[in-house]
């Protein structure tokens, strides 16, 4: 009831009584639109906008549309029947079975209702449910189809559940999941199904296949901690870190203090941080910060193996980057026990290029393209191997100087210095200063190589770019000496002294 603003401001002058006219004028409005209803043409409007949706499979749109005119007319039977198929057709099995349980209660004889909640109380595998809802329309229509299909559907699937249950008791998973797929056909939203096959998946390992199933566990629960917990576990179980915590903190987005999610959510942020970190130094080639990034995951865990398998892998790769050899060899076998893999098989191969281990390299190689094909860069360090033990016959320019792979051309020309100072020929006497005129020839030529961007390519691709026989097969010196030029106008004033 209204109460009339006269009667509310007897006392009230002036100004303020203006105010609170406008005021009570405000509150009138809204507690006339909390009383409204809307009219029987605003229902009728609603329920042809969801046909016209429903016509065109934009469900989502259908749904709301008959949402607003059930509030309109909750007591209408047909509404409601309307708005529980587009719930079925959405999958959302809980609200379609509210809508159609209200139908029967306003009008028990309509038979579509009940055959619809016993449609969805069979693909939830509630076949009890979905018999007695079955029966009572067959009592009626006894010849009905489509029933009766159901029906003999609901026997034989409650025949092989329970086999599925003794075979589970017997801890056979692997025939298990078969049988669990078929039933599924029938009856894709049952949430025990799904658990019963992850669960299957797990026994034998195939995780993915089992983190799908808890997907749609969850997904059917309508969201769950302990689901999404479970889908964590597995994820960080294969390594997949990053994945893991997005889970688990939707575990806790539901529960901040979950008693699980929470202490496992501390651990993984530390390991996926340090993962993280290593692979992105790995890109930025800052081998060295890879390194201690890769090796704090071992020292957090100590038990997933392929947890510990994704810092050996990054270890393996860093290692060999930062030409430390052997480290990089252990790493490697380390995650290659773990985890056959052809990239892993070529980082092990370029480790073993470094340690000048050319067969066993080649084999790597091989190995990796067993495995693919397809993989260019193991067609292409099978020839870089067998190149370059070829030229390890011949001179190593980097061992001459002493320098890394990796070494810059400022640390090239301070190595080279040093190298030609220590083994200048007027330096020595006698037949020691015929090996440091050899050994000073050989200096400045691997000066020159190193320093030459595209000699340094050559030399790197294992052909010497100042090997004589390799230049006449480029159309090279063409049978001249390579090292004419150290006689010809060069840059070092040899002081012989003979006596």
């Amino acid at each position: 009831m209204v109460v009339p603003l006269n009667d509310m401001l007897p006392f009230a002058t002036g100004e303020r009584k203006l105010a609170a006219c406008v005021l009570l004028l405000l509150l009138e409005l809204f507690l006339e639109g909390a009383d409204a209803v809307p009219n029987q043409a605003d229902i009728e409007n609603h329920l042809e906008l969801g046909k016209e949706f429903l016509a065109r499979g934009q469900l989502a749109d259908a749904l709301t549309h008959y949402h607003a005119a059930v509030e309109g007319d909750p007591n209408n039977y047909l509404t409601l029947f309307k708005r529980g198929t587009v719930y079925l057709a959405l999958g959302k099995a809980r609200f379609a079975i509210q809508d159609f349980t209200r139908v029967l209660e306003l009008k028990p004889d309509f038979a579509a209702a009940r055959i619809q909640r016993g449609i969805v109380h069979l693909k939830s595998g509630e076949y009890e449910q979905a018999s007695e809802d079955f029966e009572h329309v067959l009592q009626e229509d006894p010849y009905n189809e489509s029933v009766n299909e159901h029906f003999r559907r609901i026997e034989a699937a409650i025949e092989q559940w329970e086999i599925v249950k003794d075979l589970r008791y017997r801890g056979d998973s692997r025939n298990i999941i078969p049988m669990i797929t078929q039933l599924l056909e029938i009856s894709p939203w049952s949430i025990e199904f799904r658990q019963a096959r992850a669960d299957a998946y797990i026994a034998i390992d195939e995780l993915p296949s089992a983190i799908s199933d808890l997907r749609s566990v969850n997904k059917l629960s309508q969201d769950s901690t302990e689901g999404y917990y479970n889908i964590a576990l597995l994820l960080y179980k294969m390594g997949q870190a990053t994945n893991a915590l997005k889970e688990i903190r939707e575990c806790l987005h539901l529960d901040p203090e979950h008693k699980d999610c929470f202490p496992f959510y501390k651990k993984l942020r530390k390991v996926e941080k340090s993962l993280a970190n290593a692979e992105s130094s790995r890109e930025e080639k800052q081998y060295a910060d890879c390194i201690n990034s890769a090796e704090s995951v071992l020292k957090q865990e100590k038990n997933e193996k392929m947890v510990i398998y994704e810092a050996k892998r990054l270890l393996c790769t860093c290692y060999t980057r930062d030409e430390q050899f052997a480290k990089a060899l252990s790493y490697c076998k380390e995650a290659l026990d773990v985890l056959k893999d052809p990239q892993l098989y070529c980082e092990r191969a370029d480790a073993y290029i470094g340690s000048e281990m050319y067969d066993d390299a080649v084999h790597d190689y091989q190995r990796a393209l067993e495995m693919d094909e397809s993989l260019q860069r193991a067609k292409e360090g099978i020839e870089k191997a067998k190149r370059l033990q070829k030229q390890a016959e011949r001179r190593d320019y980097y061992k001459i100087l002493g320098v890394k792979r990796t070494a810059n051309k400022q640390e090239i020309i301070k190595a080279y210095r040093k190298a030609a100072q220590k083994w200048h020929p007027d330096n020595f006497k006698d037949d020691e200063k015929k090996i440091a005129e050899k050994k000073f020839i050989d200096i400045a030529a691997a000066k020159e190589v190193l320093t030459d961007p595209e000699k340094r390519k050559q030399f790197d691709m294992g052909q010497d770019p100042l090997d004589p026989e390799a230049n006449q097969q480029q159309g090279g010196f063409r049978g001249g000496s390579p090292f004419a030029h150290f006689h010809h106008g060069s840059p070092f004033q040899f002081k012989f002294h003979f006596n």
